[in-house]
């Protein structure tokens, strides 16, 4: 049984006892670190893969923009003509990622530069780029809620991240 100190009235622990409730803080604060880091892991990770895309999708400035004709698709590629938006550019087949659009359909596009891949232009074509990062927010939200215990923090991001991709995927 714990002794009471005779000055306070307070019941004084034993010294393992002690020990044992602060590896357990200890304990706490790792895991909430770790799923704290975990979150942010993600969300980079989502950012990065994201941008990668995007970049050409939303920045003009030294970018070859153009319209392309979607002629044929194959296993998860398009590809069509394009046709450059300024006069000195010359026409080449083009490729495009197959979800962003359809066969016989007519796109605006940016070039990558030295190859003959391109990304799609326009709000359609931002926000499909930005997929990943929507599917991350979705994934961090479960670490957010279940790990840290920031449910409303967690409910924000999964209903922004839900959002990104209804919007991507309605303006295809």
């Amino acid at each position: 049984m714990p002794s009471r100190n005779r000055r306070t009235g307070s019941i004084r622990r034993s010294r393992s006892r002690r020990f044992g409730e602060s590896a357990f803080g200890v304990l706490l604060v790792a895991r909430t670190g770790l799923m704290a880091l975990l979150a942010l892991l993600l969300l980079v990770a989502g950012v990065w893969t994201s941008w990668q895309t995007a970049r050409y999708a939303m920045l003009a400035k030294g970018r070859e923009r153009g319209t392309m004709t979607v002629a044929a698709c194959a296993a998860d590629r398009c590809t069509g003509p394009f046709v450059p938006a300024d006069a000195g550019g010359k026409r080449q087949q083009v490729s495009v990622a197959q979800t962003a659009v359809k066969k016989g359909e007519r796109v605006a596009v940016a070039l990558r530069p030295d190859s003959t891949r391109a990304v799609r232009t326009g709000p359609g074509g931002v926000l499909h780029a930005w997929v990943p990062f929507g599917g991350s927010l979705l994934l961090a939200a479960l670490v957010v809620a279940g790990g840290l215990r920031l449910r409303r923090t967690a409910w924000a991001m999964g209903l922004l991240g839900a959002a990104l991709l209804g919007a991507a995927f309605a303006t295809l």
